[in-house]
């Protein structure tokens, strides 16, 4: 399959281009810091980007842990082997130092005319070499910026490439950062040629990762698409979640071992991760410190209740990256099963577990979707989407709109993701009971729903989306 997608993005990196192609700056070159999770099309964004341009151009991408002194020889390598016009420079080198490999890349660039430098997963190649950072701005201060070339520096670590250019780090302000997200609900409709909730199913089983979503026939149901994916041990839904967890965590790290307890299934406590931990319940201060990282790595989400008063001690956490909510849920638990040729295990659980995950699944989904949607002319205030839960967990509040997290609550509401059946006068006036445990909510506060369904006649709701409206959101 072709380049599909990624338009917002592309654009983007064609707008820094044509400043580099314009010369209309003091400096020359432009750097771009391009980030994202693992297997949300990085690389081959940068690579469209360079087969469209058409521009001389060299691709190094590090490998993590590898030894500096082969990892600054590839690169040498890569410039050698490039179309750069002066590539010879680098032939039959090898540099000792980062300074030296950045160097022959810069002495390779023309000097009058535009060229692309890629240098994909360059965290892994700076935590290898001390001050590395600093080497980096070095040469592009001394070198690489006065040189027409677009400089691209892909990482798939997001805490690392946001330290790189934070304001004590030697790169800061010196490149323009563009963050690749998974493919949005819009995209996965717009290329599974999918509507309404059948659109959302596409996402949450795809997780918005292109590689997978690419797999997905047009107008293929989810049923159909599951079968055939589990049918494959190679297909894209059945390795993305082993590659992504293994590239970054390893198969027996702290980190995998808190992830598992999470799971896809929907939020946990603190308390409630320790005792669903694989070999026993972990240690306090252990567990506090793995969220910690992997929160900063944006795998992990933690929320809190949303109201009118904070409630920081009723936090939960949950898997924040897309494409491993399905994977750690149904995907996981059937890899033996897909490995041994009985894709059937697999699908006949998940046949009866998708409803009930895809409820809670769906939760975030919807609260991103209204962020994205409010404040509009029906509640020009709301800034904070949410929902509100008690320590008991009872009652749940599957939506809160505030202005202001917390601030002033104005409107709570009910999530129903079912199909073919409206949400009913009963489970909103079940809404209207629950809410008024919500601090901040009144007799007055607006009652809200989301169904696919719509709503039933009548009913009393002061708005009801759809899933065609929530999708809206996210226009492809």
């Amino acid at each position: 399959m072709g380049f599909v997608g990624r338009e917002r993005e592309l654009g983007e990196l064609e707008r820094r281009l044509a400043v580099v192609r314009s010369g209309s700056r003091a400096d020359a070159g432009v750097a771009v810091l391009v980030r994202g999770r693992r297997r949300v099309g990085k690389s081959r964004l940068v690579a469209e980007l360079v087969e469209r341009s058409g521009l001389p151009s060299v691709t190094f991408q590090a490998a993590r842990g590898a030894p500096v002194p082969q990892e600054l020889a590839l690169l040498a390598d890569a410039v050698a082997d490039s179309d750069l016009p002066g590539a010879d420079v680098a032939r039959g080198s090898t540099p000792t130092t980062l300074t030296a490999a950045l160097t022959l890349l810069a002495a390779a660039l023309p000097d009058d005319a535009p060229s692309v430098v890629v240098l994909d997963e360059i965290p892994w190649l700076l935590e290898q070499v001390e001050g590395g950072a600093g080497e980096l701005q070095r040469v592009w201060d001394a070198r690489l910026s006065r040189k027409p070339v677009l400089l691209l520096l892909v990482g798939s670590d997001l805490a690392m490439m946001e330290r790189l250019t934070a304001p004590d780090q030697p790169f800061y302000a010196r490149g323009t950062e563009l963050v690749l997200d998974p493919l949005s609900p819009g995209e996965v409709a717009a290329m599974t040629g999918l509507g309404g909730g059948a659109a959302f199913d596409a996402y949450l089983i795809t997780g918005g990762l292109p590689l997978v979503a690419q797999e997905w026939e047009p107008g293929e149901q989810a049923a159909d698409f599951l079968r055939t994916s589990l049918a494959s041990s190679t297909s894209a839904l059945v390795v993305s979640g082993t590659r992504v967890l293994d590239a970054e965590f390893g198969e027996v790290s702290l980190a995998r071992r808190v992830l598992t307890a999470i799971g896809g299934r929907g939020e946990r406590t603190f308390g409630g991760i320790q005792g669903a931990a694989r070999g026993g319940p972990l240690n306090a201060a252990s567990l506090t410190a793995t969220l910690r990282a992997l929160v900063d790595k944006r795998v992990v989400a933690v929320d809190e209740p949303l109201s009118s008063t904070s409630a920081p001690r009723n936090r939960r956490y949950r898997i924040a990256d897309p494409a491993l909510r399905f994977w750690l849920a149904f995907v996981e638990p059937a890899l033996g099963e897909v490995d041994r040729a009985r894709p059937d295990l697999a699908l006949a659980r998940i046949d009866r577990g998708f409803a009930a995950w895809r409820g809670r699944a769906v939760e975030p989904v919807v609260r991103a979707a209204l962020h994205r949607l409010l404040p509009d002319a029906g509640y020009p205030d709301v800034s904070a989407v949410g929902g509100w839960w008690p320590r008991s967990n009872v009652p749940e509040i599957d939506v809160v709109g505030a202005a202001g997290a917390p601030g002033p609550v104005r409107l709570v509401g009910t999530v129903k993701w079912r199909v073919g059946t409206p949400l009913r006068a009963s489970e909103v006036d079940s809404l209207a009971d629950d809410a008024v445990a919500v601090p901040g909510v009144t007799a007055a506060t607006p009652l809200v729903g989301v169904c696919p369904a719509g709503v039933e006649p009548g009913t009393p709701l002061a708005a009801c989306w759809t899933a065609d409206d929530l999708l809206a959101a996210w226009p492809a």
